[in-house]
């Protein structure tokens, strides 16, 4: 009896894991993106809540996810209380200040991928990355305009948003046009299309803090922990 209570008990186990590294990405139609994440249609989905990695102070960190017919929307909400950030453009090293990632890799076949950045200012990076046996190279997007551009807003709670603020946190709503991760296979997902990826945040209140969705190696890189998107 307890060898079979120990089975069911580790069956059980294995069963909420699995179901924790899964995400179920829901239809929705196209809508505004204001950094607030007000919209009706994030109702359709639940928050996942990411685990803190390091960092001694806790602030709570939730994502969201839904995808329409023309690209994927991400909606990030921070606990925090300073914003530690004080890079003013694009495209720069935002990992090393306060940020939101989303990595997501639509062709697990193929050791490339797309990664995502957002700052609480709404300063943006762009990558595709290849990944040959964590020699990391990446790449930012030519011509990147029109449809293929990035839509990107941010919203601060209890203060300004400005370098240094005093805050209670911060929201970053995001959409990914499919259009712009067209290298990638199989980056046109419809109901029943699987993908892996991973959601982090980075603080610097009181020296680095990290938070993942799938808990990884040292590097956010470490593909093959990664979870799984489920587009319905």
């Amino acid at each position: 009896m307890r060898q079979l209570l120990c089975t069911l008990t580790l069956c059980i186990a294995c069963l909420l894991a699995q179901e924790q590294s899964v995400l179920k990405v829901r239809n929705t139609p196209d809508f505004t993106i204001t950094g607030a994440g007000t919209d009706a249609n994030w109702h359709k989905t639940d928050w996942i809540t990411l685990s803190q990695r390091s960092g001694d102070v806790p602030a709570k960190t939730q994502v969201k996810a839904l995808y329409s017919g023309k690209g994927i929307y991400f909606l990030f909400r921070c606990e925090d209380k300073r914003l530690s950030n004080t890079m003013q453009a694009d495209m720069l090293d935002l990992w090393k200040e306060d940020v939101v990632e989303a990595f997501l890799w639509p062709d697990t076949t193929q050791p490339a991928y797309f990664e995502y950045e957002l700052s609480p200012l709404n300063y943006e990076l762009v990558l595709l990355i290849s990944n040959q046996q964590n020699d990391l190279a990446g790449w930012q997007p030519f011509h990147y305009e029109k449809d293929r551009r990035t839509l990107h807003a941010t919203a601060v709670q209890g203060g300004e948003k400005k370098s240094g603020a005093t805050v209670k946190g911060w929201t970053a709503e995001f959409f990914i046009p499919y259009k712009l991760l067209r290298p990638l296979n199989n980056a046109y997902p419809t109901a029943g299309t699987v993908w892996k990826g991973n959601f982090y945040r980075v603080d610097y209140d009181k020296g680095p803090a990290e938070w993942c969705w799938q808990l990884t190696g040292p590097s956010f890189h470490d593909l093959p922990h990664f979870g799984w998107l489920h587009f319905e």
